[in-house]
């Protein structure tokens, strides 16, 4: 039998294939080679991996001579969530701009542009859009990530971003599902809750979730939110009623599912990363994004034990990890 540490076996390979973490440095660590030979799919790139967009390709070009289909993820948002113009700040209009401007083909063109230029660097995953709806003035995390406070204007740009990226061979991934907008507590802090009731969020939170799925959203990246007109007991990256029966089966959508940040405190704080994952992908949660604070190979096989060990265990079933590693690949 192949022992856990050797990284040949379909299990673990599966396991690393599922996981999207970040690093630190501006070119690649030898871990993070070694991991991509190993099964590893997915990198997430944040602001402290950039430096200019020759160095930026010179990057995906190392990690692509390692894993030529490496899918390469970033959270480029545009306005003021921008990782390739982090020290100047983006110099393309956040949601929140191109909503109050209201053009989708402005909207269309803004994320086909960025698209382009993620392209060039070597870059074909980007956390975005924000398809939140703005509904609570009083939100720490949102505000201005959004597209505004109405529900069809959301829907409609949201749609529009979606197919802009995508023209540009970028996969979006439209997020925070089942909507974050509702919410007084940033998720990086501690773990907000919605308490709206279901025809609310189907009429609201929901809307602009079936345009990007209608729109042909390649990702959506889940909440860690607490929705308990959804799910009282777990927020919405660890709920299967929200990602299997809301997002999978109810609203038809076939593609990969992401989680935020698992480091964030709303997960790590009261779960644990590790548990957190296994119950994330139980859940369906096809991708684990980690890497924004914990960036390091520990972490990584930290993860990819845990999983390994659910599946060993009973608590994971290994069908489901199969069928979010098939996703990501």
């Amino acid at each position: 039998m192949t022992t856990l540490a050797s990284g040949t076996d379909t299990l673990t390979r599966d396991a690393l294939a599922v996981l999207q973490p970040g690093f630190t440095g501006t070119s690649a660590p030898d871990w993070l080679l070694r991991r991509l030979g190993e099964g590893l799919t997915s990198v997430g790139l944040f602001g402290r991996n950039i430096t200019s967009a020759a160095q930026l390709a010179a990057l995906t070009a190392q990690l692509r001579a390692e894993c030529d289909d490496v899918l390469v993820a970033i959270d480029e948002e545009g306005g003021d969530v921008t990782r390739l113009e982090v020290r100047t700040g983006s110099s393309y209009p956040g949601n929140h701009a191109l909503g109050a401007v209201d053009d989708v083909e402005l909207t269309r063109e803004v994320a086909l542009a960025l698209g382009h230029r993620l392209a060039a660097c070597g870059v074909n995953l980007n956390w975005a859009p924000s398809a939140d709806v703005n509904s609570n003035p009083g939100n720490p995390v949102i505000g201005v990530r959004s597209f505004g406070a109405d529900t069809d204007l959301v829907a409609r740009h949201t749609a529009a971003y979606v197919t802009g990226l995508q023209a540009a061979g970028v996969a979006a991934c439209t997020k925070h599902f089942p909507g974050h907008g509702d919410t007084a507590v940033d998720s990086h802090h501690a773990l907000p809750r919605i308490d709206a009731d279901l025809s609310v969020l189907h009429a609201r939170e929901l809307v602009p979730f079936r345009a990007a799925i209608a729109a042909g959203s390649r990702a959506v990246m889940s909440a860690h939110i607490l929705v308990p007109a959804l799910d009282p007991d777990r927020p919405a990256t660890l709920s299967r009623r929200i990602l299997t029966g809301l997002l999978r089966e109810e609203l038809g959508y076939d593609g990969l599912i992401v989680t935020d940040g698992m480091e964030m405190q709303a997960i790590s704080a009261t779960y644990g990363i590790e548990r957190g994952s296994v119950l994330a992908i139980a859940a369906g949660a096809d991708a684990i994004c980690v890497g924004g604070g914990l960036a390091d190979d520990e972490t990584v096989r930290r993860l990819r034990d845990a999983l390994v060990s659910a599946v060993r265990s009973g608590e994971l079933a290994e069908e489901r990890l199969a069928d979010a590693a098939a996703r990501v690949r």
